[in-house]
C-alpha cells in the first residue's frame, strides 16, 4: 500500500538514536521490525510504499510511525527568533517521535549507557539472536530463514526459560547484563509494573524509573521518550550541553522541557496510546485498548 506522508524521513529517523534494529536493504528503503511484525517501507517518489495491508498499517504501522501527530504544526510554532532550533527543525523535518514497546526501550537503553552506536546495535541483536523468541512476520507469514530474518525482541519469560542470568552473562554486555537481569527480576515479582509505569506522566515516569539500578537520568529520559512517548522528555548528553552553553548561554531553554510538546502543542494536546505486549499478536489474542488510543484489533 502506498501513503503521502509529510515530515517523515526513513533515513533521518534510522539515524536518530532512538531505534536500533532497523535494517537498510536499498537507497529509501528500510526493513523495521516492531511488535513481532515486520515491515519494508521504501520511499517512491513523494509517497512511501508499505509491504503491508491496510489494515495492518492502521493497527500497528501508522501508530508505531507516529503518523496522527501533525510535525509540521510543531515545527511552524517555533519561536521566529529562536534561530537555532528553526534551523535544527529545518534540519531534521523528517524525525517523528517512534511509539516503540516499552519492554524492548528499558532493555535497549540499559545496553546504551557508555556505549556507541554500533555496539548498541550489535548487543541488541545478540539479545534478540539467543532467545530467538519469534520471527516476525511479513503480511503473509512467510519469511523465511534469509538475511531479511529478524526475531521479536525477547520477553521475560523467553529469557527466564532460555538460561536466564547465566546466559546474558554470554552476550558480551558487560557490568550490563545484571542491570538487565535486575530489571528481569523485578518485572515478575512485581506484573503491574508496566501498565503502572505507562498510566505515569512524564516527572512519575522518571522516578518510577530511576529507582531502577543501571537506569540514570539519561537512561530514563530516553524511556520516557521513545517507550512512553512523554514529548516533554529530554535525554541531555554531553552534545546538548554543549547546544545549552553555547546557543543559549548554558540556561537550559523551555522548549527542551514542555514546549512544542504534547502539552501545549498548537491544534491540541497529542493523544499517547499504547498498543498491547507484542506477545498477545503471537497467539493471534485480540488486541486491547489502552488510554483511549482506537488500536482495538485482531491480528
Amino acid at each position: 500500500m502506498i501513503q503521502n506522508i509529510k515530515n517523515f524521513d526513513l533515513e533521518q529517523i534510522a539515524d536518530s538514536g532512538q531505534c536500533f534494529r532497523w535494517r537498510k536493504i536499498d537507497e529509501g528503503k528500510y526493513l523495521i521490525p516492531a511488535y513481532d511484525h515486520i515491515v519494508t517501507v521504501a520511499k517512491s517518489g513523494e509517497k512511501f510504499e508499505f509491504s503491508c495491508t491496510e489494515a495492518e498499517y492502521q493497527i500497528i504501522w501508522k501508530h508505531y510511525f507516529d503518523l496522527e501527530l501533525d510535525y509540521g504544526k510543531i515545527i511552524a510554532a517555533i519561536d521566529k527568533n529562536d534561530t537555532f532550533l528553526k534551523e535544527a527543525a529545518e534540519y531534521g523535518s523528517g524525525i517523528r517521535i517512534l511509539n516503540q514497546e516499552l519492554w524492548e526501550m528499558i532493555i535497549s537503553y540499559i545496553i546504551s549507557q557508555n556505549n556507541n552506536i554500533p555496539r548498541i546495535k550489535k548487543g541488541i541483536e545478540a539479545v534478540c539472536d539467543r532467545y530467538k523468541a519469534v520471527i516476525c512476520k511479513d503480511e503473509q507469514d512467510n519469511l523465511e530463514k534469509t538475511e531479511n530474518e529478524i526475531y521479536g525482541f525477547p520477553h521475560l519469560t523467553d529469557i527466564e526459560k532460555n538460561g536466564g542470568r547465566q546466559s546474558l552473562s554470554e552476550l558480551g554486555l558487560g557490568y550490563r547484563d545484571e542491570y538487565i537481569w535486575l530489571m528481569c527480576e523485578y518485572e515478575h515479582e512485581n506484573k503491574v509494573f508496566f501498565d503502572n509505569l505507562r498510566k505515569c506522566d512524564y516527572e512519575q515516569s522518571m522516578k518510577m524509573l530511576m529507582e531502577h539500578k543501571g537506569i540514570g537520568r539519561k537512561v530514563a529520559n530516553c524511556i520516557s521518550l521513545f517507550g512512553l512517548h512523554h514529548l516533554d522528555a529530554c535525554p541531555i548528553d554531553v552534545w546538548m550541553k554543549k547546544i545549552i552553553d553555547e546557543e543559549y548561554g548554558g540556561i537550559q531553554p523551555k522548549w527542551m522541557s514542555d514546549r512544542y510538546t504534547g502539552r501545549d502543542y498548537p491544534g491540541g494536546v497529542a493523544r499517547r496510546g499504547f498498543l498491547p505486549d507484542p506477545t498477545a499478536f503471537r497467539n493471534g489474542d485480540p488486541a486491547d485498548c489502552r488510554n483511549g488510543a482506537d488500536l482495538c484489533c485482531h491480528l
